[in-house]
């Protein structure tokens, strides 16, 4: 079985589109609602297949991606997948990831083999972070801020991030090259449409220095 864990915070304009757009590509959908204000909760309709959490407030994306890998690990999953709400991952590229988690502890959305879509400030910060990601972890990482992820459900509880913002997904990495782990990655087309990023540039600097040292 495969969950596609999906946290979001404000995202009523896109949450039932990706809801809709994932379905064909999973066996259920954790939609983890990180403290929304704008009623997108509200537009997640729960079925059997759809599983709505919540937090009370916004708490960060690490922390939202913890309490969908539990649920994952509960439901018994063989894979947990991780895409965002706001359409910048295309579901429909989750086969390829799936494809190769036969081969791989974890799957990687790699969109850096396109970076003619990518705001030029987004392309240089990923190039800098994913360098430094992998001189730390002794792993090739070309794209450490991809958070379109396949894993395997069993090795989870070794790579829970500690840290509960953004910088949590590269603690994921950080985890998975002192357990061992093996990392792939497969091409994903690159998608922005001018959203507003909900990353703060500080504190995701600082997160990521905190990663570093740990």
């Amino acid at each position: 079985m495969t969950c596609a864990v999906i946290p979001f915070y404000n995202e009523k304009d896109t949450i039932r589109e990706i809801i809709e757009r994932t379905l064909p590509f999973a066996d259920k959908l954790i939609l983890v609602d990180d403290g929304s204000t704008d009623g997108s909760a509200a537009l997640v309709s729960e079925s059997q297949r759809v599983i709505l959490l919540r937090n009370d407030v916004n708490s960060g994306k690490g922390f939202a991606l913890n309490m969908g890998f539990l649920k994952s690990i509960e439901l018994k999953s063989s894979l947990t997948v991780t895409l965002d709400a706001d359409l910048q991952h295309d579901p429909k590229c989750i086969p390829g990831l799936i494809s190769e988690a036969g081969k791989y502890d974890i799957v990687i959305g790699n969109r850096l083999g396109d970076l003619s879509e990518m705001p030029k400030h987004r392309i240089m910060s990923n190039l800098m972070t994913s360098f430094f990601l992998s001189r730390k972890t002794g792993l090739k990482i070309p794209d450490s801020q991809s958070g379109f992820r396949a894993y395997r459900t069993e090795i989870l509880q070794k790579i829970m991030p500690g840290y509960k913002g953004f910088e949590a997904e590269s603690e994921i990495l950080v985890r998975a090259s002192r357990e061992g782990l093996t990392v792939g990655f497969v091409r994903i087309p690159t998608i922005y449409a001018g959203e507003k990023s909900k990353m703060r540039a500080l504190q995701a600097i600082a997160g990521f220095i905190k990663v570093l040292f740990m």
